[in-house]
């Protein structure tokens, strides 16, 4: 099974969706991801975003036993 419409999402973006990165700096890699840092949107590449959500991911067990332990 071909797969003609793959990255065709992209196809319409300046430079196919290459930029630089708002977090790593790094340059002429897909950054197709918008994040709020700092009060300001900036895109971001898919390995910048998934270690945000793995920092939110680890955050968040942390912070349920104490807000648990406080509601008691």
């Amino acid at each position: 099974m071909s797969k003609n419409h793959r990255g065709s999402g992209i196809r319409s973006l300046p430079a196919h969706g290459r930029a630089t990165c708002g977090i790593c700096k790094k340059e002429n890699i897909k950054c197709l991801f918008e994040k709020e840092i700092d009060g300001n949107t900036v895109k971001i590449c898919k390995w910048c975003n998934a270690a945000l959500k793995n920092q939110a991911r680890r955050a968040a067990p942390a912070a349920a036993p104490a807000a648990e332990a406080s509601a008691e």
